[in-house]
């Protein structure tokens, strides 16, 4: 009796340092990817895409939810050191990388295979693509006001698509669907690894 709650508090020992150390190693990939930004056409050169949610996704599916915003955390907080936006759009990118992979590992957790993946990545881009859309307008680019005026946010918007008069309608038109897209990559790469990464997944690794 003893002895097996010996090993049994041994073995969660065991979890819990592995869990630690695969969330530190995601992190510090996802932290490398954000360094890998670039621009896209037809978006304002503002807003970048990059692949650093990919790891926290894989995270999020192998340890946890909690895991997979703690990535989103660290990856940001080792990103502020060298931010050209003065915090603002490491803000935003946590922000939405929660949004994306939190509701993703939550599906994951209650159905742990492939259609669960698939159910988790696709919920998860939808909900950070809609909710960008109120934390862009009510926390992040009110902020980001204090070093752009509005007017010229807009104009950056306008002089891509002129028929957008405001900030809701820039946000509707341009943030989301480039939003959900850019966490659709995320999801078809992880969906697409689904099979190499499952003992990991399942932490066999």
């Amino acid at each position: 009796m003893q002895s097996t709650k010996i090993e049994n508090q041994s073995q969660k020992r065991t979890n819990h340092i592995r869990k630690l150390v695969m969330t530190a190693l995601m992190a510090a990939l996802s932290s490398v990817l954000m360094f890998f930004s670039f621009n896209v056409p037809l978006m304002p050169s503002f807003i970048k895409m990059d692949l650093s949610e990919l790891p926290a996704l894989i995270a999020a599916f192998a340890m946890g939810p909690l895991s997979g915003a703690a990535v989103c955390l660290v990856k940001n907080l080792v990103n502020l050191f060298f931010t050209t936006t003065g915090g603002v759009g490491e803000l935003s990118n946590f922000l939405l990388g929660v949004f994306f992979v939190v509701p993703a590992g939550i599906i994951y957790r209650l159905r742990p295979r492939l259609s669960g993946a698939v159910i988790g990545s696709v919920v998860g881009a939808l909900l950070m693509a809609v909710l960008s859309v109120f934390s862009n307008y009510y926390v992040v680019y009110p902020i980001y006001t204090a070093f752009l005026p509005m007017d010229a946010i807009i104009g950056m918007y306008q002089a891509i698509n002129p028929s957008v008069k405001n900030l809701w309608q820039c946000l509707l038109v341009f943030n989301m669907p480039f939003t959900f897209i850019k966490g659709m990559v995320s999801a078809v790469i992880t969906i697409a690894v689904y099979k190499k990464i499952t003992p990991l997944l399942n932490g066999k690794a």
